[in-house]
């Protein structure tokens, strides 16, 4: 099995990454609550200052792998199994095209939904063996809603291109039916 990562969502990733896992987000709130604790007797000084110590640590640790990210990332890119592609001019025309259908996507999810779709051309035109998934977690991109209606538009261009969307990275979610073709 080989994983086709449009090189833009490396930058994409990036960038979530570092705004979500933040330590100081999380650590934060449980620092106020730390501080009330032992303001108001719920736990002793010795156990404080071990939660805070481990706190720090956790700190330090995230930090010390966010800063680390782009090689984290560089490395992932070049694991056996992964190809990684840039944008090509067909996909900018067909992102370009899918932005006159009926999707109700932002740029940056048309520009992806054009990669895929045209990676997905240019792999069957190949005559690639196997068959070509898109594991999706971003719901704008997946060809249902949230209560599992299908959308058609979307639905159909997957279905077109022959790609079956995951919701999930472990390939788990949205079955295939047995006549769906490949």
């Amino acid at each position: 099995m080989i994983l086709h990562l449009p090189g833009i969502c490396l930058k994409e990733a990036r960038n979530t990454i570092r705004k979500r896992f933040q330590p100081r987000n999380q650590l934060n709130p449980l620092r106020s609550y730390l501080r009330w604790a032992k303001a108001n007797g719920k736990i002793d000084e010795q156990a404080e200052a071990a939660v805070r110590e481990t706190f720090d640590q956790f700190e330090k640790q995230v930090v010390g792998e966010l800063d680390q990210l782009e090689i984290t990332l560089q490395e992932f890119a070049n694991q056996p199994g992964v190809t990684t592609f840039p944008l090509s001019e067909a996909m900018l025309e067909r992102s370009l095209s899918l932005t006159y259908e009926r999707l109700d996507l932002n740029p940056f999810d048309t520009v992806l939904l054009g990669a895929v779709l045209t990676r997905a051309a240019d792999l069957k035109a190949q005559e690639a063996e196997g068959e070509l998934f898109f594991c999706e977690l971003d719901s704008d991109l997946q060809p249902w809603d949230k209560h599992g209606n299908p959308k058609p538009a979307l639905k159909q261009l997957y279905d077109n291109a022959r790609v079956w969307v995951y919701g999930d990275f472990a390939m788990t979610s949205h079955e295939r039916p047995e006549d769906w073709q490949r």
